[in-house]
């Protein structure tokens, strides 16, 4: 029987008092360089402005726990935002969904006089629309080819002294002249008009024709551009209407009918949104911004 000291090994309770007072290892000295110096830049200020990244290198970023790859890096400044790009967000008007001076913005603020006789007193108007001038093409180019011939035909006439035949060509050409002048005149009365309620169509100068679509009735529209469509801008319109014959199906040569499709979509589907943007432009105008 031994009586001498047990050793560490032997004895539970001594091994465990060894490891609570072991001594806490140095720092190495790489590392207490990078300490001393983090402690040189301690002396700033609580103030938000003092503490910036021009002012304050922090050592995490290229010391020893950079090298370790567990920093966290600060050398990129904050991202900042005006005010401007959080008005949205705080119910500011976000701009509207048309731009200014597009191209399928109405005529006029209102109806004109010869379509707003046809508006009942609560239906909202937003927007009438002339055919696209593609419409004009056929008299256009009856009203070039006649002139030239007529300027041919009256010169060979002229020399010859055929004197009442050229007066005939004259007069055969004034018809045609004034038939083509009629037709633009039908086409500056021919109006495209939207309202919260319907669509319409408003054509005739001396005999009126006017049909028109509701809107809760319209079940399938489409447009259609054919590739001289596509290069002019114009297009024509098919409304559906649960199957049924209605006096408006086909709205031909409207001008711009991408936009036009859109707005007549989104007065079918969100009419609240409308109402909503056409409000914060009234309002804007009130303001006199």
């Amino acid at each position: 029987m031994s009586t001498g000291p047990e050793s560490p090994e032997e004895d539970p309770s001594r091994r465990n008092q060894d490891r609570d007072t072991e001594p806490i290892p140095r720092a190495r000295p790489e590392f207490a360089a990078e300490s001393s110096e983090y402690s040189a830049h301690a002396d700033y200020t609580a103030d938000a402005d003092d503490f910036t990244s021009d002012s304050y290198a922090d050592p995490m970023t290229d010391g020893a726990y950079a090298r370790g790859g567990g920093g966290r890096q600060y050398s990129d400044a904050p991202p900042t935002f005006s005010q401007d790009e959080f008005a949205g967000l705080h119910g500011g008007d976000a701009g509207p969904a048309v731009p200014p001076g597009s191209r399928v913005a109405p005529l006029e603020d209102e109806a004109s006089r010869h379509a707003a006789r046809y508006l009942f007193p609560t239906e909202k108007f937003r927007g009438e629309w002339k055919r696209h001038w593609i419409q004009l093409a056929k008299e256009g180019l009856i009203a070039i080819f006649a002139t030239i011939a007529m300027g041919y035909i009256a010169g060979w006439l002229t020399k010859h002294n055929q004197t009442q035949l050229r007066t005939a060509v004259l007069v055969i050409w004034a018809v045609v002249i004034l038939w083509c002048a009629w037709q633009v005149a039908d086409w500056w009365y021919d109006r495209f008009i939207l309202t919260n309620k319907r669509v319409m169509v408003v054509s005739g100068i001396f005999t009126r024709n006017v049909a028109m679509m509701p809107l809760g009735r319209v079940t399938d529209m489409k447009y259609v551009q054919s590739l001289t469509g596509r290069m002019f801008g114009y297009g024509h319109f098919e409304l559906e209407s649960a199957g049924q014959d209605q006096a408006l199906r086909n709205i031909r040569n409207l001008p711009n009918p991408n936009e036009l499709y859109l707005r007549i979509v989104e007065e079918m589907y969100e009419p609240e949104a409308v109402e909503a943007r056409l409000g914060r432009a009234a309002a804007g105008d009130d303001d006199g911004t």
